[in-house]
């Protein structure tokens, strides 16, 4: 891909989920463009211990401990990209372990709502920021067997344009894109033939790539998105039909 070049020099950085997949592109691109980078995961992986926060974001007291180191820290945030989250297993809905369905809403939707609500009163306060909520395609279409995550995404959707029009007024934007099937770790989690079937959907025929979200991202972070609030971007390869 070709290389798209940002300063966010000074900025500081919250991704959630950052620590792999889709939110670790993204926290390399943001690293790249001189931002200051803030990790909130569950698991360390690779991730310095400066820029490691421990957190799960189904645990609010964890995120507003989260918020405070980081404000005392960078004194700000700049950027939060809500990419936490998990697909769950596929299933026909009336299979589908109660437990486990409660789980993903509570990762996807909820821990990026506990998120945004200790995040956003430091932008409004600084009138400036950049929210980027990291949905899915599945939010849109309703995916069969992923009952779970498609309402998730679609809460997400819902919740983004909410806040989106709550924040027009000032210079905070939130946004979101909503991905067809990326190519990561996450597509483990369901069955070859589940993957197989949202490949087949595409007319491009593939999997997105990490690095295309990523960019996406770049985009809505840097101060040309001036004129989006609360509005959803495909990256579906034609898939999306609206």
């Amino acid at each position: 891909m070709t290389d798209i070049n940002y300063d966010f020099s000074n900025r500081v950085a919250v991704i959630t989920g950052g620590a792999n997949g889709i939110g670790a592109a993204i926290a390399d691109q943001l690293r790249r463009c001189g931002a200051q980078i803030a990790i909130w995961d569950m698991q360390q992986g690779s991730v310095s211990d400066d820029e490691y926060f421990n957190v799960d974001v189904t645990n609010n007291q964890q995120i507003l401990d989260a918020t405070e180191q980081l404000i005392a820290k960078y004194g700000k945030t700049d950027f939060l990209i809500n990419s936490a989250g998990l697909t769950g297993p596929t299933m026909p809905l009336t299979e589908y372990d109660i437990d486990m369905w409660q789980h993903i809403i509570n990762v996807n939707l909820v821990g990026s709502f506990k998120v945004c609500r200790a995040i956003t009163p430091h932008m409004q306060q600084a009138n400036a920021g950049r929210i980027v909520n990291i949905a899915s395609l599945a939010g849109k279409e309703g995916t069969p067997n992923a009952s779970a995550y498609s309402a998730a995404k679609a809460g997400m959707i819902a919740m983004t344009k909410s806040l989106g029009k709550e924040l027009a007024m000032s210079d905070v934007r939130v946004n979101c894109i909503a991905p067809a099937a990326v190519n990561t770790e996450l597509l483990k989690q369901m069955s070859p033939e589940h993957v197989q079937n949202m490949i087949d959907k595409s007319p491009m025929q593939r999997l997105g790539e990490i690095e295309e979200v990523s960019a996406m991202v770049l985009w809505l972070c840097s101060s040309a998105c001036s004129f989006n609030a609360g509005a959803v971007f495909d990256l579906s390869g034609g898939r999306a039909t609206y």
